[in-house]
């Protein structure tokens, strides 16, 4: 559903952000992208939905094809309407309009497609939204207005979806919700997603495959009860390990310098 080959971004010209990044989504599953702040993690996100422009940023080398076509030159609206969705990190919903009115609003990336939005599917997903339909978005809570920024990624109906950050500053029971919906909208709606992700434990829960990233470049890569299994993965992002253990970079742990992309 998306390949991601060898890209190089930069921002004005001179900051490199990402040094020859690869990945793969296959159609149907979930795969989690884990890294520190700063990896790059965001900035593969925007390259792959062609948000970069918005802040300086550009693809200097490589390329990036979602479902059989190359993303390059193609208007991040053209590739909403092609059924990829990006719900950004923070939201970014509508504050000033009521809840049913977002809704409304996100399917407008279906005009032309013959297609309707399902409102009642989106309602039936999250109860709480449909109790607050007219109410306005800004004054929803910080799980509620992430449950509307999904719902507005679900009235587009996308078949690869690329979330950023969905858990944050969230209390673990909405959390808990959110990444249930994750389930349903890969099992039952059959959407491929990409998901950042600082808790991996969270993100391992519902991923298939992983990738974590430093500086730029993916440094380890394998399914993801594979990545569970191992001692380095265990101590850095799960936090189970030797009592005291400190924290380490990849790049300073011999067995984690950069392989050979793993093939399945």
């Amino acid at each position: 559903m998306l390949t991601i080959e060898n890209i190089e971004v930069t921002y004005h010209h001179t900051l490199q952000a990402l040094r020859g990044l690869s990945l793969e989504v296959p159609d149907g599953r979930i795969v989690t992208l884990l890294g520190t702040n700063g990896a790059g993690k965001t900035t593969t996100l925007k390259a792959a939905s062609n948000l970069l422009g918005l802040e300086n940023g550009q693809i200097g080398d490589g390329r990036i094809v979602f479902d059989g076509k190359s993303t390059a030159g193609i208007a991040p609206d053209i590739l909403v309407r092609r059924g990829m969705v990006h719900i950004r990190e923070g939201r970014h919903i509508f504050t000033e309009m009521s809840v049913h009115d977002n809704l409304v609003a996100a399917s407008y990336a279906l005009k032309g497609s013959g297609r309707k939005a399902d409102y009642d599917k989106v309602y039936a997903f999250f109860p709480r939204l449909k109790e607050r339909r007219d109410q306005i978005a800004g004054y929803l809570s910080g799980g509620e207005q992430q449950m509307l920024a999904f719902g507005r990624a679900m009235i587009a109906q996308p078949r690869l979806i690329l979330m950023d950050e969905p858990s944050l500053g969230l209390a673990p029971k909405i959390v808990e919700e959110i990444f249930a919906t994750i389930r349903r909208l890969n099992s039952e709606d059959g959407a491929s997603i990409l998901l950042v992700e600082q808790n991996a434990a969270i993100a391992f829960s519902v991923a298939d495959y992983g990738y974590i990233m430093e500086s730029g470049q993916i440094v380890l890569e394998g399914p993801v009860e594979k990545l569970k299994d191992d001692p380095d993965i265990r101590s850095f992002y799960l936090g189970v390990g030797e009592q005291g253990a400190e924290r380490q970079s990849f790049r300073n742990v011999k067995h984690y310098k950069r392989r050979k992309r793993w093939l399945s």
